[in-house]
């Protein structure tokens, strides 16, 4: 659990390094004397890279279920970290003209190409190796490892801002964060090329009923599992990237916090996640998937709109508490839905089907959510909006758990 843990923070903590500093991005790649112009452009370069996400899944879904768990792991942790430091060491607009957000993007299509094959995989591996009635409180800390690697890279940038001053992190600091993905990317491969597969897939590849085409296989025999597994991914997706992503940028630039406000309050609402997590695990594989995950929805669909009005009154304290609110609901709804996805699928088809149906999902609604967001508050001029976008999201993974079996328990195969 160690290694694929330790492995999946750093590949979270390189990838979601973007989303926290979209705002300085912005200023220093996109020529725009309107600030809110320019973070609608890093905005949608962020999503850019989750289009890839679908491609890089059924690449490496399709990988991880012929050759194991293990080698497409150490493959996508190499890719992302490469690319990341390459994000570090990109010239500006200023210094390249055009040139400068085309390679940009470039950077972010890799990225996202490689992130493609990660969330499942880790998913996969650790409830592969885990008890049917400890299953959800193993795999919950994949998620967990991904809001610990966004809280260290939140507040890293805290730091780094207060220590340096909003002028020098705009000006060369904000690459620093970016260069630490070298070493890293070193640790994250040493641990990932050391570890064994997953028993379930030694136990399947021993058998000789490994699946030649397992997309194919899982197009033919799971299509109401992948839709119900769509149907999940769907709140997940725009919960964690409107914490992790448009918050930073969206409390700066529209509520006229200052940067420093902006990531020590995403910062927290982040830890909430973290520090709830294994709790809502755990209940999971005591009182069921379907409870907590319908809670989580509930508390979406019910409260996002008060906690963004809190946020929009100018204080600190109580930004605070509205984004652990929202982060508590986080929790709620993914410390079952790994374990949940798992179960729907057999070992054979597991990591490509999950692969195809999260990727998916995200690029749709996850990677355009800091975006669509954004934009949202510039056709209403409401700067409270984007809570129907959430709110929207949430009632469709509510229908999708609400018409799904209970699956807490269940053994794999």
């Amino acid at each position: 659990m160690t290694s694929a843990g330790v492995g999946h923070f750093i590949e979270w903590f390189d990838f979601g390094l973007y989303g926290t500093l979209a705002a300085i991005i912005a200023s220093n790649f996109f020529a725009s004397s309107d600030p809110t112009v320019a973070l609608l452009k890093s905005f949608a370069v962020f999503g850019s890279g989750f289009l890839m996400r679908p491609l890089g899944g059924l690449f490496f879904g399709s990988m991880g279920d012929r050759l194991g768990r293990r080698k497409v792991l150490v493959t996508v942790i190499t890719i992302t970290s490469v690319s990341t430091f390459v994000m570090g060491i990109l010239p500006t607009y200023q210094q390249a003209g055009i040139i400068a957000p085309l390679l940009l993007v470039l950077t972010r299509l890799v990225q996202g190409f490689a992130a493609g094959g990660e969330s499942s995989g880790v998913i996969t591996y650790l409830a592969e190796s885990a008890k049917p009635h400890r299953r959800a409180t193993l795999t919950c800390w994949s998620e967990n490892f991904s809001f610990m690697a966004f809280v260290c890279g939140s507040g890293l940038v805290l730091a780094l801002t207060h220590w340096l001053g909003e002028p020098a992190m705009n000006d060369w600091g904000w690459r620093i964060p970016f260069l630490l993905a070298a070493p890293l990317g070193l640790g994250g491969f040493y641990m990932r090329r050391n570890m064994e597969d997953s028993a379930a897939f030694h136990k399947l590849q021993k058998s000789g009923k490994l699946e030649h085409s397992p997309l194919r296989t899982t197009l033919k025999t799971s299509t109401r599992a992948l839709l119900f597994c769509v149907g999940f991914v769907v709140v997940k997706a725009v919960s964690s990237w409107v914490l992790q992503s448009f918050m930073p940028g969206y409390l700066s630039t529209y509520l006229n916090y200052s940067r420093t406000d902006a990531y020590l309050i995403t910062t927290l609402g982040l830890l909430s996640v973290a520090i709830a997590m294994p709790i809502t695990g755990y209940l999971s594989d005591r009182l069921g998937r379907r409870p907590l995950m319908l809670m989580g929805c509930g508390g979406f669909i019910l409260l996002t709109w008060p906690a963004m009005l809190l946020m929009a009154q100018g204080s600190v304290l109580a930004s605070v508490g509205a984004m652990s609110m929202l982060g508590i609901f986080v929790a709620l709804f993914n410390g079952g839905c790994g374990a949940a996805m798992v179960e729907l699928f057999p070992t054979a088809i597991r990591y490509g089907s999950i692969a195809v149906s999260y990727n998916m999902t995200v690029a749709l609604f996850g990677g355009v959510t800091p975006l669509a967001s954004a934009s949202l508050i510039t056709f209403t001029g409401n700067p409270l909006s984007p809570a129907f976008y959430v709110m929207a999201t949430a009632l469709i993974s509510f229908i999708a758990v609400l018409l799904a079996k209970e699956t807490a328990g269940k053994t794999l195969d």
